[in-house]
């Protein structure tokens, strides 16, 4: 009853959409982040957008293209093996048969990459997470540049210093307490030593999704981006781009992933603007209890395209669009 009182006050508290994305100052090199859905969402975008995206942080997903554009192997090979274990084979081939619709694969071996699976996430099973650190060495990221964690007693959510749920547990909000700042991991092991500061709460924007959705199916109508004072005055910033889980988006828990995981803290005093898109549920058939989009994921299997995968798949042009619009244009 708690959880559900927090998540109604959320969504009351969440700013309504208006404005459009600032047009800001911005490097040309991105970095992302994801948990469960938005960690496959992460992936692929660093796949398909290899060229700017140079690190990824991916909190319980697996490779690129493990589903295969079947919700079925979503569910029986990604997420819980229960006959077949994703391996490597599959990425590879998939990104050789997109040669020219994602960039050159080779740009991903000099990326950095942070991995984490929590030894209680029985939701995401670690064989793909195992997958995908092969998967990286396979394309040539040195040991050197993975950081892949798989000690820690938490369950599947998002590690934070203060979050609603015990470390061990998987529950909805997905924000565990594990007195751990993950946010703060992924960003001093994708961009290097950073400076501890404070996250200033009217920093965190709303803005509308539709002018950058172009129709994409499972974008909600309101995303959230921070803005630190340096970068709002025209000081060159960095983009970083986190994505929510399953059951974490603004429908849901309101601005809670955007305000509680961390990440803004370090934004305000390193110059990095975070941009926090939405995903929204989409009701399936009522027949069909493995159609369409019932818990607000990032399309990882094909819910909303056959092509879910290349610069031109709908969700991951969109996004683009959102980098755009800031001043970092992921398109070559």
């Amino acid at each position: 009853m708690r959880v559900a009182c927090f998540s109604a006050l959320a969504l009351l508290a969440a700013p309504a959409a208006a404005d459009p994305l600032p047009d800001l100052s911005l490097a040309p090199e991105v970095t992302v982040s994801g948990l469960s859905s938005g960690a496959f969402m992460a992936v692929q975008l660093q796949t398909a957008f290899s060229a700017s995206v140079t690190g990824a942080g991916v909190v319980a997903g697996g490779p690129y293209d493990c589903a295969g554009g079947s919700v079925y192997r979503a569910l029986f090979v990604c997420m819980d093996q229960f006959w077949i274990e994703p391996g490597t084979a599959r990425t590879l081939e998939t990104i050789a048969a997109l040669e020219g619709r994602i960039d050159p694969p080779e740009r991903l071996a000099d990326d950095r990459v942070y991995l984490f699976h929590g030894t209680w996430d029985d939701t995401v099973g670690r064989p793909a997470m195992d997958a995908l650190a092969g998967t990286y060495a396979a394309l040539g990221v040195p040991s050197g540049a993975m950081s892949y964690v798989t000690d820690v007693e938490a369950g599947h959510g998002f590690l934070t210093e203060a979050g609603q749920v015990e470390c061990h547990r998987t529950a909805p909000d997905f924000l565990n307490d594990c007195d751990i700042d993950q946010a703060g991991d992924i960003l001093s092991w994708l961009l290097g030593p950073l400076a501890p500061g404070q996250a200033v709460p009217d920093h965190l924007r709303s803005y509308d999704q539709g002018p950058y959705a172009e129709g994409a199916t499972g974008l909600g109508e309101t995303g959230f981006v921070y803005v630190p004072a340096s970068c709002a005055a025209g000081e060159t910033c960095r983009l970083h781009i986190a994505l929510h889980g399953c059951k974490q988006g603004a429908e849901r828990i309101g601005d809670a992933f955007a305000r509680r995981t961390g990440y803004n803290a370090w934004a305000e005093a390193n110059r990095i603007v975070v941009l926090y898109p939405q995903a929204a549920t989409v009701p399936g058939p009522w027949y069909n209890v493995f159609g369409g989009n019932p818990n607000g994921c990032w399309d990882w299997w094909g819910y909303g395209s056959e092509d879910y995968l290349s610069r031109e798949a709908p969700q991951i042009a969109a996004i683009g669009r959102m980098a755009a619009a800031l001043g970092a244009a992921l398109a070559p």
